[in-house]
This record gives structure tokens, C-alpha cells and sequence, in this order.
């Protein structure tokens, strides 16, 4: 196989993980809604991160896979601080605070983050089809805000903890990749998740004490969160991640609202209203358009 179809088939292989991805994170939204109600923002954030970390744990051990070389520990600390502890937490505390589509607008400002930082710190660059895509995607994720917001029940308080959710979000990307260049995706996700599993662990008592009198259903709710939008899920991330830039990936996170949209249509009967279905659809094109290349100019032929 030539350079040029491998590295096809590697696009190929990040975009289905990609997939993964987003349907997985976009499924998240359902349960959180349901779980939010009867744990505290650092409750579910713990109980979520503990059931990701025994069932990574488990597979460490039963694939008996070493811990990661010193050289990743760096962005295994900071992707595990920034994005699976203190995002998960200000991301539930912020959305108790402002309305579904104000904190969805805000926290769409990370992917921006991701190609800011990457281009400057991992001299990844600013590819102007990534940017364009990204600003059309960012424009229909405010649509989607904007159509879904409730009137304005916004608390300065919950933009202020959105706005660090969407900037810990970036942050936490971007320290991800250069772990990536010395250990494997399940490395880094599962030690990640360890992190923030230690950083989320004051709020132990917390969940101890909401367990008891929690529905079963919310329960449920919160160990499917564990499973699937974390443990697989950020793997397929930072599988896609290593095969792929940072930019490229926080472009494709902005299908997220469109995948919600037409979940929460299938599983709660939620009709969405014209402006929502335009808004998916811009995001959808904006994640299209950035996964676009230049054309390349042909040379001219010697007269």
C-alpha cells in the first residue's frame, strides 16, 4: 500500500472513532438529564468517572498493559485535572445554573479553544478550511442555543462556570496529544480518567449520602455515563486524536448538537422546532467543511 491510500485508510479509521465518539458524548445528555436531578454536580461527576475507571482498570488488567512511560505522565496529569475533573464539574454545576441552550452555546467556544492552542502550541497551524468550518459550526451551535434557550433564566455565576468548562475542555485536549506521542490511547484515557477520579473524590461523601434515596432509573443513568460517553468513548477520542490533529477533532465534537437533536427526537419524542433542525444542520456543514483540504494548484504546463 502507497503512502497516499494508508494515509486514507488511517482518516478513515480516526473519522469512524470520531463517530463513536460523538454519538456516544451526544447520548450523554439524555442521561445526564435524568441523573442530574437527584445527584449534585460533583456527586455524578465522581460516580461517573469511578465506574469508567474500574471498568479501564479491569481491562489494564486483564490485557496486562504497563503504565505509561515517563514522558506522557505531563499530559496524563494535565488532560486528567483539566478536562476529566474539573470540565466535568463546572460543566454539571454550570448547567444547573443557566438554561440547556445558553450553556451549550458557551461551551461550544472549546473546540475554537482546541485550534487556538494547537495551532500555537503544537505548531499545528491554522489551516483556513478548519477555521472556516469551525466558525460556520460554532454559528449553528448558536442557533441551536439560541432556539432551545428558555428566555434567559442565567445566572452570572453559570456563564462564568460554563466559560471555564469550555476553556479546561481546550486545555485538557490540547495536553492530550503529546502524551499520545509515548503512550497508546487506552494508556492515556484510563490513567486520565484516574486523575480525575482523584480530583472529584472529595465529592465521595456526597454521592454516599444522594445514593440511598436516588431512583433506580438515575442510578442506571449515571453508570451508563461511566460506560459508554467515558470509558469508551474517550478512548475512541484519543484513538482518533493520535491519528489526527487536535484542530481537526474539536472541529468534529461541534456534530455533537445535530446527534443530540435527533436522539432526544427518537428517545424522548422531543419534536424539535425548525430553527433547532437548522442549526444541527449548519453545525453538520461547518464539521463537513472542515474536514475539507486546499485544492491544490496544478502547475502550469511548459509552453
Amino acid at each position: 500500500m502507497d503512502k497516499t491510500s494508508d494515509g486514507a485508510a488511517t482518516d478513515r479509521r480516526a473519522l469512524i472513532a470520531a463517530a463513536v465518539t460523538v454519538v456516544l458524548w451526544a447520548s450523554a445528555f439524555v442521561s445526564i438529564r435524568s441523573a442530574a436531578a437527584h445527584f449534585g454536580p460533583g456527586a455524578l461527576a465522581f460516580g461517573r468517572l469511578l465506574t469508567a475507571s474500574l471498568v479501564l482498570g479491569l481491562v489494564l488488567l486483564v490485557k496486562r498493559v504497563p503504565p505509561p512511560p515517563k514522558q506522557a505522565w505531563p499530559g496524563i496529569l494535565a488532560s486528567g485535572v483539566l478536562w476529566f475533573g474539573l470540565y466535568m464539574v463546572t460543566l454539571n454545576w454550570g448547567e444547573q445554573l443557566v438554561d440547556a441552550g445558553t450553556a451549550a452555546m458557551i461551551v461550544n467556544i472549546g473546540p475554537i479553544v482546541i485550534a487556538l492552542l494547537s495551532g500555537w502550541l503544537l505548531k499545528e497551524g491554522f489551516p483556513p478550511m478548519l477555521l472556516a468550518g469551525m466558525g460556520v459550526s460554532f454559528a449553528g451551535a448558536a442557533v441551536v442555543g439560541l432556539s432551545t434557550s428558555d428566555g434567559g433564566s442565567a445566572s452570572l455565576g453559570g456563564v462564568l462556570l460554563c466559560l471555564v468548562a469550555a476553556l479546561t475542555y481546550g486545555a485538557g485536549v490540547v495536553s492530550q496529544k503529546p502524551a499520545l506521542r509515548y503512550a497508546s490511547p487506552l494508556q492515556v484515557t484510563t490513567y486520565g480518567c484516574f486523575v480525575g477520579t482523584a480530583v472529584t473524590l472529595p465529592f465521595a461523601w456526597q454521592l454516599v449520602g444522594q445514593l440511598p434515596g436516588a431512583p433506580l432509573a438515575a442510578t442506571l443513568n449515571m453508570v451508563y455515563l461511566g460506560l459508554f460517553p467515558t470509558a469508551l468513548a474517550f478512548t475512541t477520542w484519543t484513538y482518533a486524536l493520535s491519528r489526527t490533529t487536535a484542530g481537526k477533532m474539536g472541529a468534529t465534537t461541534y456534530a455533537v448538537p445535530a446527534v443530540v437533536i435527533l436522539i432526544a427526537w427518537i428517545a424522548l419524542d422531543e419534536v424539535p422546532a425548525g430553527l433547532t433542525l437548522l442549526g444541527g444542520a449548519i453545525c453538520l456543514a461547518g464539521v463537513a467543511v472542515s474536514r475539507k483540504r486546499r485544492a491544490r494548484r496544478e502547475p502550469r504546463a511548459a509552453a
